[in-house]
C-alpha cells in the first residue's frame, strides 16, 4: 500500500492517476507501463497496468491479514494480484473481497464482519510505518533481510547481484555462520 489515503475511483484511469499523483507526463507513465509489462511478461506474468482499477487496497490488505491468522496470506496475496491486474477487479469492493475470501476457504461470516470492523488494520498500519522506514516509494520492491532494498522490476540477473551482496553483507558481519547460513 502505497498511499493509504488514496480515494477509490472508478472513473479514473492508473495512467491518469499517476500522472497527476507523480507530476509526469502521460507519454512517460505509459512508456513505464509498457516496460513493467514487457517484463512480467518475459517470466509468465499476464498484466494491463493502464486498464487496473484506481483503488484504495487498504481493505484488500486487511483481507491479507486475516488470511494470514489461516497460513493463507500467500495465496491471499496471489488471488488479489490476479483479481487487479488480469481480472480488472476493484479490490476495494467489499463483494470482490468476499468473493476472494471464498476461494480462500475463509468463512465469509468472518470475512464480512472483518471488514465491516477495524479488525486488522493497525496491523496493515504496522506494516505500512515498517514500509515507509525501509524506504518503500514505489513497486515493486523487494526487501532482503529487513535491511536491503531493491526497487523497480528487475532482471533476474539484478536480482542475484542483490542476495549476493545482502549475504556478502551479512556473512561479514556475522562470522558464526556458515554457507547455509545456519547461525
Amino acid at each position: 500500500m502505497l498511499n493509504p489515503d488514496l480515494k477509490t475511483d472508478t472513473s479514473l484511469s492508473p495512467v491518469e492517476y499517476l500522472a497527476k499523483s507523480k507530476g509526469m507526463e502521460i507519454s512517460q507513465i505509459e512508456q513505464m507501463m509498457v516496460q513493467v509489462e514487457e517484463m512480467g511478461r518475459s517470466e509468465g506474468l499476464n498484466m494491463d497496468l493502464s486498464n487496473t482499477v484506481v483503488a484504495n487496497s487498504q481493505n484488500a490488505h486487511r483481507l491479507i491479514q486475516m488470511a494470514k491468522v489461516h497460513g493463507k496470506g500467500d495465496l491471499a496475496e496471489e488471488l488479489l494480484f490476479e483479481a487487479h491486474f488480469d481480472q480488472k477487479a476493484n479490490i476495494d469492493d467489499p463483494a470482490v473481497l468476499l468473493e476472494l475470501g471464498q476461494k480462500l476457504g475463509l468463512d465469509s461470516n468472518e470475512v464480512e464482519k472483518m471488514l465491516n470492523s477495524d479488525q486488522f488494520v493497525e496491523r496493515v498500519k504496522q506494516e505500512y510505518a515498517e514500509a515507509q522506514q525501509l524506504g518503500v516509494r514505489g513497486v515493486p520492491f523487494f526487501v532482503f533481510d529487513r535491511k536491503y532494498g531493491l526497487s523497480g522490476a528487475q532482471s533476474s540477473e539484478v536480482f542475484l547481484h542483490a542476495l549476493n551482496q545482502a549475504y556478502e553483507q551479512q556473512s561479514a558481519n556475522s562470522n558464526s555462520c556458515d554457507v547455509d547460513v545456519n547461525c
